[in-house]
């Protein structure tokens, strides 16, 4: 495998839910390619606009900022991301295609679109490839667990149930952590085009009271458990 071919194949990892600056900054030193703020005032992990565009100018070049909405009105999207200019958008609840084209400006801002995959046998009932086709302008579909709210609290779905092959860019979140990302990223990344992963709870403090503050060390054990499910693929690549 060439080493532009490792790069294409090399696994996205965002951290989300952000509220600190230290916790940007690990992340950052850990390798994130992409850094999310939470926009939804009923999450514990919310920051206003105000406060994601303070932690956002922290970031480096090429490390992305995403601001997470549920539901939200354009007007309100467009007036967040008016203060951070880099910033992608992810859509966490149940708006429609059109409605993220009306927030992005007909796409001209990049977004990922989440899809909520049920738990248990039930997700081989997801229609992920429609899915996909319905939200084909968005970056990438980002595969989260369908619990009571938004957002997977903490759960992972049956990844062996996905479709096998999906032609969109996926990114995996949902309860991962960094005893299973590496098996989860086994698992998905060869039924999609390109794959990443989303990790909040996985990496955050241990106990109650600790949403949104995050662990420098498990931060640092799950960029390394990507990595190493990273090396297996190319290995197994080499070995074909």
């Amino acid at each position: 495998m060439t080493p532009a071919q490792f790069f294409a194949q090399r696994t996205r990892i965002k951290i989300c839910g952000l509220t600190r600056e230290q916790d940007v900054d690990a992340a950052v030193a850990a390798g994130a390619d992409a850094i999310g703020f939470v926009l939804y005032p009923k999450s514990p992990r919310y920051v206003s606009p105000a406060r994601a565009a303070e932690l956002a100018r922290r970031l480096p070049p090429f490390v992305t900022p995403v601001l997470l909405f549920v539901n939200e009105s354009a007007t309100h999207i467009r007036a967040a991301c008016a203060g951070i200019a880099a910033a992608s958008v992810q859509f966490h609840g149940d708006e429609t295609p059109a409605q993220c084209l009306a927030a992005t400006q007909q796409g001209a801002r990049p977004f990922l679109r989440a899809a909520r995959i049920p738990l248990g046998d039930a997700a081989r009932h997801f229609d992920l490839v429609k899915y996909a086709l319905d939200y084909s302008q968005a970056q990438a579909i980002l595969l989260d667990a369908h619990v009571d709210g938004y957002g997977g609290g903490g759960q992972a779905f049956n990844w062996s149930l996905l479709p096998p092959n999906v032609n969109a860019h996926l990114v995996l979140s949902g309860g991962l952590n960094a005893a299973n990302v590496t098996d989860g990223i086994l698992q998905v990344r060869p039924r999609c085009k390109t794959l990443a992963v989303d990790v909040s709870s996985g990496v955050e403090l241990s106990g109650p009271g600790n949403k949104g503050l995050k662990d420098p060390e498990k931060i640092n054990q799950f960029v390394a458990a990507v990595r190493a499910a990273d090396r297996q693929l190319a290995e197994m690549s080499t070995n074909v």
